[in-house]
């Protein structure tokens, strides 16, 4: 059974890799928004491993019609439905006002084109943490106080702040993830993202899927990524049947080629990079200088454009890195988002991993309560959400969901079994997705 008081999600490590690293500008494809579960994730394209897409499909600039995308028309009647949106706004560490936009327009095409929630048009009210934890809380009351019968809570570095008011008034929230104990083990909490997969899952279905026999993690010499590396993830290898060795560095390590030497030494075909940027640049051009041969797999806030720009595309060139949102070139999961945005959005930038993870939530959310009728309570919403049959995941490039509480023993809050992945091309950029690990979750 996995120890959620024990378990280290991206969240907590990518709060730690912050701190270690000098500030960066945000760009496209550039790996970490401050998601709620994890931050850790890149740019991709297409959905590979998934049945979503096929050669008949029409491109974002082919012939596909508005009403091929976004469905047939079928507005929402009724009684409007409050729901609440929390995000950080536009904070000191990140501006995330773009995806109170996306969250706004995702609610115009539910009502226009999904029949809102049981046939009542969704009516958002939207808060700001600011990044403050004392605001979050101030947020989470707010919607408490405005009567919104369920909450949808985007990026946010102070999750668990504005969730705790909502929780303690029984109210649903569906959010992409979170490290926190209490969180994972509520029953009226809804996670879209797996805390273990782009830490530990990843790196072990790589290797089953390679063939490869001995993974060694290069992690950074910080607690959080040293809880997963360290007591988590060996057991779990172990269960795997892949052989499992732990390499701790130091930050600020600028050559790591004695260390990689080691890796060449002790027989491993595959490696793991759990670090930010900097200390993947060292790490990879570490590999590159003793001759390592084998499978490079990494947590996403390895690549950014500064790796790019510090490794030759022929190294990164067939890198795995993990991913939590199909953001990027052509592929179903765009083509809907890109659809609804400029349909019903205003100065959208559909370039950012946050935004679309809203997108996945708000049209998750509606899904996953679509047939709900009568009287639309909290109550009602979370009992229909608990009963929704495995589906896929709007905008989710081919991950199924299901919230019915058993996904992960101890963690009934979590609807996601794997992730997805993404391989890096001769220029350093995501060349497809492929969905692993996300097997059916059990009645």
């Amino acid at each position: 059974m996995l120890d959620i008081r024990r378990l280290v999600t991206h969240r907590a490590l990518a709060a730690s890799l912050r701190s270690v690293a000098a500030p960066q500008k945000r760009t496209r494809a550039a790996g970490l928004p401050l998601v709620a579960l994890l931050t850790a994730t890149l740019a991709l394209t297409s959905a590979c491993g998934s049945d979503e897409q096929s050669d008949s499909t029409p491109t974002a600039n082919g012939s596909a019609s508005s009403e091929d995308l976004l469905g047939p028309i079928a507005k929402a009647t009724g009684t409007p439905v409050k729901i609440g949106v929390i995000t950080d706004g536009a904070s000191p560490i990140a501006d995330h006002r773009n995806d109170n936009r996306v969250a706004e327009a995702t609610a115009k095409w539910i009502n226009e084109h999904k029949s809102g929630l049981g046939g009542h048009p969704i009516e958002l009210t939207i808060c700001e943490t600011l990044g403050d934890p004392s605001k979050a809380t101030d947020c989470g009351n707010e919607l408490v106080h405005d009567g919104v019968t369920a909450a949808l809570i985007g990026t946010s570095a102070v999750i668990e702040s504005a969730w705790k008011p909502l929780n303690d008034a029984h109210i649903p929230v569906m959010l992409y993830g979170s490290d926190d104990p209490d969180l994972l083990a509520s029953p009226t909490t809804f996670s879209l993202g797996n805390p273990t997969f782009s830490v530990i899952d990843l790196p072990i279905q790589v290797a089953k899927d390679m063939g490869n026999k001995k993974v060694t993690a290069i992690v950074i010499d910080v607690p959080a990524a040293l809880r997963s590396a360290q007591e988590v993830a060996p057991p779990l290898f172990q269960k795997a049947g892949v052989d499992y060795e732990l390499l701790r560095i130091a930050p600020g390590t600028a050559d790591m080629t004695p260390q990689m030497q080691q890796i060449v030494g002790n027989g491993s075909d595959q490696v793991f990079i759990l670090g930010n940027d900097s200390f993947c640049i060292s790490a990879i051009n570490g590999l590159k200088a003793v001759g390592f041969t084998g499978t490079i797999s990494a947590i996403s806030q390895c690549v950014t454009d500064a790796t790019r720009a510090a490794v030759s595309g022929s190294t990164l060139d067939g890198v795995i890195v993990s991913a939590s949102a199909p953001i990027g070139p052509d592929s179903p999961s765009m083509r809907l988002y890109t659809q609804v945005a400029e349909t019903y959005g205003e100065d959208i930038d559909l370039s950012t991993q946050d935004g679309m993870i809203m997108f996945m939530i708000a049209a998750g959310f509606q899904q996953a309560v679509e047939g709900i009728s009568g009287d639309i309570t909290s109550t009602a919403i979370a009992s229909t959400i608990k009963a929704m049959k495995e589906t896929d995941l709007p905008g989710g490039g081919g991950i199924k969901y299901r919230c019915n509480g058993k996904a992960v023993p101890g963690a009934p809050a979590v609807c996601v079994l794997g992730g997805l992945s993404t391989t890096l091309d001769s220029k350093g950029q995501p060349a497809e997705y492929k969905v692993l690990g996300n097997t059916p979750i059990a009645d």
